[in-house]
């Protein structure tokens, strides 16, 4: 059997780091595209997601509202607006960059960051429509007031469905709902564990 020359031997030493940094990025970044398109799917089944894609017509799947009307019409939204498409595309910028590499012993390991968006972000590009101040991803999960003052209409008020009214119309309140910030800190966790399978 042949043997390797030394000098063959040493290149291919210096070889085999390269070579494992180059695969354990390569699975690392597969793992975060399984995590990323979990998440994108996972957001879209919400039902406060889908409740708000299907527009003022949608039935109150969410259950926020005790079925009196829909998110979208409550919100305010105007008909054929699109509010969570500001959400989507920014959990589609969501990336992975390698700062460097680790090693530990014998083991090989990369320092890494993703740059999901945080909650606060996620509020800053959601507006009430009607209070530029305040965020509707935000009165999901705290609150939003006026649902005793909602007249539920045809073709009335800016999405066509509700007006509010000067009197109060019904008892009962909006039922705060867990959405953004419960989400974004379940794949905060998830993306800080990737764990790539061979």
């Amino acid at each position: 059997m042949a043997k390797l020359s030394l000098q063959v031997r040493e290149a291919l030493k210096r070889q085999v780091p390269k070579v494992a940094k180059k695969d354990l990025n390569r699975e690392v970044r597969k793992a975060f595209k399984r995590t990323k398109n979990q998440m994108m799917k996972e957001f879209l089944q919400l039902p406060i997601t889908q409740e708000l894609m299907a527009g003022p017509q949608a039935s109150n799947i969410s259950g926020t509202l005790r079925g009196v009307t829909n998110l979208f019409a409550f919100i305010g939204f105007d008909a054929g607006e699109k509010p969570v498409d500001m959400i989507i595309q920014a959990l589609e910028n969501t990336n992975i960059q390698f700062r460097k590499e680790l090693k530990k012993g014998n083991k090989l390991g990369a320092e890494y960051s993703v740059n999901l968006p945080t909650p606060e972000q996620i509020f800053a590009m959601t507006p009430m429509p009607w209070a530029l101040g305040r965020s509707w991803a935000r009165g999901i999960e705290s609150g939003i007031s006026g649902l005793g003052f909602l007249l539920r209409k045809n073709n009335r008020g800016r999405s066509g469905r509700a007006i509010q009214s000067r009197v109060k119309v019904r008892g009962g309140a909006f039922k705060p709902t867990p959405y953004i910030t419960a989400f974004l800190q379940k794949y905060k966790k998830k993306f800080e564990c990737l764990e790539y399978k061979k």
